[in-house]
């Protein structure tokens, strides 16, 4: 997981240093939802977004960037995390969602979601 992490962080400072602001914020994205279950590396990653938001000047993403680093280490404590959320503040922090392939690999998770909605079952 550390060299995913580290190759998100590689990737979204090179958007960002070529201007394409919106694959930063997705590289960190990725790297949150991996980050999450362990405490150091998901605050790091609400670091990460808040320097970024910080440098544009995106007071809102702050905002949002300070009140989860608050949280993040409650929800790590006591294990209430929304599974898969992308750390951003234009999504409710207590929000789960859906993990792409990749990172549910990089997870330890299957690669294909295996609830009820996926399966055919025929009567």
């Amino acid at each position: 997981m550390d060299a995913f992490l580290a190759e998100e962080y590689h990737r979204s400072e090179a958007a960002r240093r070529a201007g394409n602001i919106g694959s930063a914020w997705h590289h960190l994205e990725r790297a949150h939802i991996a980050a999450q279950v362990r405490l150091g590396p998901h605050c790091g990653s609400h670091l990460r977004m808040l320097r970024l938001a910080w440098r544009l000047r995106d007071w809102r993403e702050v905002r949002g960037q300070v009140v989860r680093l608050a949280l993040a280490p409650l929800g790590n404590l006591t294990g209430s995390l929304p599974v898969g959320n992308s750390g951003r503040s234009n999504v409710s922090p207590f929000a789960p969602m859906e993990i792409e392939p990749e990172i549910r690999l990089v997870l330890g998770l299957s690669a294909s979601r295996s609830d009820r909605s996926s399966q055919n079952t025929v009567a």
